[in-house]
This record gives structure tokens, C-alpha cells and sequence, in this order.
């Protein structure tokens, strides 16, 4: 297993993970508010992944900005949060749409390393998520799978509006803590219900635990992989 730095992005180069030589797939992984590509690579070996086909995992750095709904203090943020509520987020659609466009400069930076859209799965955790959601269900161009970790859709109508049907039979895995005090399940529900709305089928779990990770979670995302790689393969 490799790691290396991918040019050029934001402000600092993603982390890169490769299981093996050559890879033949990618996982383009958001990280949640505050952190960094660095959060979710520690996953990559706990994932317990077959030794073939060999996967890079890209894992990009949110770009640093002022979130209103932390008194304007400048961290790494995918959109800014104006406001927090219970059953709501109230967000700067403009700064979504910058960060889809970074996801697709990926996407394709990915394609141009010899790994096409349909072999790449965007994957992300609380407002990673919600780009990961926007990003893939509007792409022009099939992809092979989504991760949508304890998060949520902060602007349905947008979603809605741009749903690219290339993405319409996409595979998804939609997960959430029944204990998540920082995204509320309900929210985690809102999101399964617009994706059905769209006539998509997402695989939908729970799991015993807060905005956090679980080993069973992530056996499971796992085991849903290799499912995925081997319907693409």
C-alpha cells in the first residue's frame, strides 16, 4: 500500500492511498466541518479490502472559509453553514456548487490516470457527504457507486433540479448514527427520501452510535465495495 500527494488542488494536494499497482478503481473521499483528507485514511486497510482489484483512494482537502454558523471562524468547510437547526441546515448554495466543482476536476483528473467514471465512487461524511450526494447524482457521466455517511441533502431543489439520469441506477450506501447529536437522523431520513423520490434505491443502515465511524460500519461499507467492484468488473 502506497501513499503520495495528488496536484494540484485548493490550497494542499490530496492524500492518496493505492491498495496495489495500477489501480483499476478509485474511492474520491470528503472529509466532515473542520477537518482534513487525513481523517478518513486510516479507514482504507480496516475496510479489509481484496488484494484485487487494486483501489486508489483520493482523499481532498476541504478549502478554508469563515462558517457563519461558528461565529465566522475560518476553517476547512466544503459551503459555509449560516445556520443550524434541529431539522435544517441553512447553507451557501454558491460555495456547494464551487465544491462540486472541485469533485468533478477530480472525477476526471481520476479518468485521465486511466480510471473512468464508472469505476469511481464518491464517498463522504457529514457535509463531505452532502457534496458527494450533489456532486455524483448531478454528474453528466455514470459512476459506480455513493457513500453517504451521517449526512445529509442541504438543497433538495438544486439536487432535484440537475438530477442527471446517467446516475440514475447508481449504487448507494446511506448510513447513520440513531445517537447523531451533530446531524440528526431525521435529517439522515430526509436525505433516503429524496433520493427515492428521484426513483433511486439506497441501501439505508443505522448503526448504535453519534457522528462518528463504527468498525461495524465500516466492515460493512467494505463488503459493499467489493460488491461494487465486482458488478463493474
Amino acid at each position: 500500500m502506497s501513499r503520495s500527494a495528488l496536484n494540484p488542488m485548493p490550497d494542499t494536494p490530496p492524500l492518496e492511498v493505492e491498495t496495489g499497482p495500477n489501480p483499476r478503481f478509485s474511492v474520491i473521499w470528503l472529509h466532515g466541518l473542520g477537518a482534513d483528507g487525513s481523517d478518513f485514511e486510516p479507514v482504507v486497510p480496516e475496510l479489509a479490502l481484496p488484494d484485487s482489484p487494486a483501489v486508489r483512494f483520493v482523499f481532498p482537502h476541504a478549502p478554508y472559509r469563515p462558517v457563519t454558523c461558528n461565529g465566522g471562524y475560518v476553517m476547512r468547510a466544503w459551503y459555509d453553514i449560516v445556520s443550524l437547526e434541529p431539522g435544517s441546515r441553512e447553507i451557501d448554495e454558491a460555495g456547494l456548487l464551487e465544491s462540486r466543482e472541485i469533485v468533478r476536476r477530480l472525477i476526471q483528473r481520476e479518468a485521465d490516470r486511466g480510471v473512468p467514471s464508472e469505476r469511481i465512487v464518491l464517498a463522504g461524511f457529514s457535509q463531505g457527504g452532502a457534496v458527494t450526494c450533489l456532486s455524483a447524482l448531478t454528474h453528466p457521466s455514470p459512476l459506480a457507486g455513493i457513500i453517504a455517511l451521517s449526512t445529509y441533502i442541504p438543497s433538495p431543489g438544486l439536487l432535484i433540479r440537475e438530477f442527471a439520469q446517467a446516475n440514475r441506477h447508481v449504487p448507494i450506501f446511506a448510513a447513520h448514527g440513531t445517537d447523531d447529536d451533530v446531524v440528526s437522523l431525521d435529517l439522515g431520513q430526509q436525505a433516503v427520501a429524496v433520493l427515492r423520490q428521484l426513483g433511486l434505491t439506497p441501501e439505508w443502515r443505522t448503526y448504535d452510535m453519534p457522528h462518528s465511524v463504527s468498525m461495524e460500519e465500516i466492515a460493512d461499507i467494505g463488503a459493499w465495495l467489493t460488491r461494487v467492484w465486482a458488478e463493474e468488473s
